[in-house]
């Protein structure tokens, strides 16, 4: 039997300058978040989602050049600060009418160039990019070809640079752990970054989830003359250790000192509220977005760098030893 029902006709650009009284070019700068008020960018974009208008990225792209898609590759999802800058990252970018297509390079090297060239030939306009080994000579390549904006480390001219000191955060956490006297210090790392050394500081490198973070604290914590703090380079991280003393029956901070790296929300949560450093994710995310999308529009032609300063959150996980 053949169905007869009427197909719903596809919305159009011209039915959303109908609705919302503005021309057709008008409400095509309004979805790309170009040359109108944030308030009538996001009247249109109320006004297309009403009437289910998708705009054709391919079909754009090859008339305009634009896809109006910003290619995002992070390190690692299974780190949770990772997905809370993607989640902040897509909020900056819809306010100005783009879309966020999200890579995984699961803390390979090798694979987050892989995903960045992927991007690329996906004719995104531009590429944010958390690198995992800013210093490979693949990424010259990569920032050649489309504008790209680094955050975390610098990646090779002419990309942009959302800088996080991440040398100078590690010391204001390891300072301070001296300063309530901890003299054996564990330090857990993803790889990605390492403390300066130290004395009496032990890094172990387990990669990014919190079970993984688990794993390298319990590992720690069984050796004789265990560490009296803790100290991961991820929140993460630090919950893995969290999971730790559960399983070994040690308290925090009486038996073990645990500190983080990131800031994540959840670390205001955990009991105790984790000590940590922060980087202040919502500004770096939307730094990020407004210097990748003035590049692309040619608002900046000089090449963009902005250094996030940390800063130590103490809270409840850290005390002199016992």
């Amino acid at each position: 039997m053949t169905d007869r029902r009427p197909r719903r006709k596809r919305a159009t650009l011209r039915d959303v300058a109908e609705l919302t009284g503005l021309s057709t070019a008008g409400v095509s700068y309004a979805l790309r978040g170009q040359r109108v008020s944030p308030a009538t960018a996001e009247r249109v974009r109320d006004a297309a989602d009403r009437i289910g208008f998708r705009s054709d990225p391919i079909a754009r792209a090859l008339r305009s050049g634009s896809s109006g898609v910003i290619g995002v590759i992070g390190g690692s999802l299974a780190d949770y600060w990772h997905q809370e800058f993607a989640s902040e990252l897509q909020r900056h970018l819809r306010r100005r009418g783009r879309h966020m297509l999200l890579a995984d390079a699961d803390g390979d090297a090798d694979t987050e160039l892989e995903r960045a060239h992927g991007l690329v030939d996906q004719r995104v306009d531009g590429l944010i990019a958390l690198p995992v080994a800013p210093g490979s000579d693949g990424w010259r390549e990569v920032v050649a070809e489309l504008p790209v904006v680094a955050v975390g480390a610098a990646l090779p001219a002419p990309a942009g640079a959302i800088r996080f000191p991440a040398d100078a955060g590690s010391d204001l956490m390891l300072d301070h752990l001296r300063d309530l006297g901890h003299e054996r210090i564990a330090v857990l790392a993803s790889g990605m970054h390492r403390p300066r050394r130290r004395r009496g500081v032990q890094t172990r490198v387990c990669g990014f989830s919190a079970a993984e973070g688990r794993a390298a604290a319990v590992s720690a914590l069984r050796r004789p003359g265990r560490p009296t703090a803790i100290f991961a380079l991820s929140d993460a991280l630090a919950y893995g250790a969290y999971m730790a003393c559960a399983e070994l029956g040690l308290r925090i901070p009486g038996d073990v000192s645990v500190a983080g790296f990131d800031d994540h929300p959840i670390s205001r949560l955990v009991a105790p509220p984790l000590t940590t450093v922060s980087w202040d994710t919502a500004r770096a995310a939307g730094a990020a977005a407004a210097m990748l999308l003035d590049t692309i529009e040619g608002r900046r032609r000089v090449r963009p760098e902005l250094v996030m300063p940390p800063r130590l959150v103490i809270r409840g996980s850290t005390a002199p030893p016992a």
